[in-house]
């Protein structure tokens, strides 16, 4: 078997570890937007009832306006993009897959569990483009940042390659998404409702991609997928312009501060998105476990050793809070 997939959020981990309540942590390990949409009231049929057609179809409608989804091309809702990842393998049988690396650890491993081979390449332009693979790609990557050049995406669609892009982390700058491709043949792009709205746990995300090949995502994902409470409030937020415009401006401003303050206790920049920003340190294992003495829990890498995550601190409170501890943990 594998080693376990490294992933940020292990907040029931660290409190094993270092002590204290969920309330005394500060949890930067994750990119989630640490400032959630407001659930809306929802009635009380949505909670009791199995959601209808007129749900889902709701909250697509929403999800085609707010990613820009061009007349054409489909969209499947899944509980969540892992959910998506998991059937990918099945959807297109047959085919090995390279994962641009590092990335999120889910990728190989979905294809690894369905005896598929599992490359790794340094970035599109190492592909073979011979017909024959799944290629898997963030854009922006998790944790480095790294954007997927538009370019070698249609290169390697023109070979009948099967392109997979993970834009769970591309709320933020719609105006470099890949989704204007979508509805080419091989072409999926994954979207995560979760980490931009701050609501993970509602586990709702969406594959946009050729028609016929939704359509087959979506029988494989089955009925039901998705809770009718997760459509209704999906098709909300995604509806919310002012809150997502504000939510943007909040995030791009957070994500400045938080850079310079890491630059000024001497961490160097590797990558950001305006959701999370990783840098790398001489001593970034002593500083991360010396935080989570102090109960801030940030994400490490054990194949960067170097490398730490952090993610956004919800106000200038936490802002605070972190850059004391920095202070305390390097200067000390």
């Amino acid at each position: 078997m594998s080693a376990p997939i490294e992933h940020g959020g292990a907040l029931d981990a660290a409190i094993a570890a270092h002590g204290g309540k969920r309330a005394d942590w500060l949890d930067l390990s994750t990119g989630i937007n640490p400032v959630a949409y407001p659930v809306p009231e929802l009635s009380a049929e949505t909670w009791s009832r199995l959601p209808d057609r007129a749900a889902l179809d709701t909250c697509i409608e929403a999800a085609r306006r707010y990613y820009r989804v061009p007349v054409g091309a489909g969209v499947t809702a899944a509980p969540g993009t892992q959910a998506i990842l998991q059937w990918l393998p099945h959807l297109f049988a047959g085919r090995d897959a390279a994962v641009v690396s590092p990335a999120y650890g889910e990728y190989a491993q979905t294809f690894e569990l369905a005896d598929r081979a599992v490359n790794t390449i340094s970035c599109l332009d190492e592909a073979t483009g011979d017909g024959h693979s799944v290629i898997i790609a963030g854009h922006p990557n998790n944790p480095d940042g790294r954007m997927v050049d538009p370019a070698a995406v249609t290169t390697l669609l023109a070979t009948g390659t099967v392109v997979i892009i993970d834009e769970a982390f591309g709320d933020v700058m719609p105006e470099d998404s890949l989704v204007p491709l979508a509805g080419r043949s091989g072409l999926v792009v994954l979207k995560s409702f979760g980490k931009f709205f701050g609501l993970a746990g509602l586990r709702l995300g969406f594959a946009i991609g050729e028609a016929q090949t939704m359509t087959q995502l979506a029988a494989m994902v089955g009925p039901w997928a998705v809770s009718g409470p997760a459509l209704a409030i999906g098709a909300a937020a995604m509806n919310d312009i002012a809150w997502i415009d504000a939510t943007r401006h909040r995030l791009a401003q957070d994500r400045v501060v938080l850079e310079d303050m890491l630059e000024r206790h001497g961490f160097s920049l590797v990558g950001a998105t305006d959701l999370f920003v990783t840098v790398a340190h001489v001593d970034a294992g002593a500083i991360r476990q010396a935080l989570a003495q102090q109960h801030i829990l940030v994400r490490g890498f054990s194949y960067a050793p170097t490398w730490l995550r952090f993610g956004l601190p919800a106000d200038e409170t936490d802002f605070a809070r972190l850059d004391a501890a920095l202070r305390e943990v390097i200067y000390r």
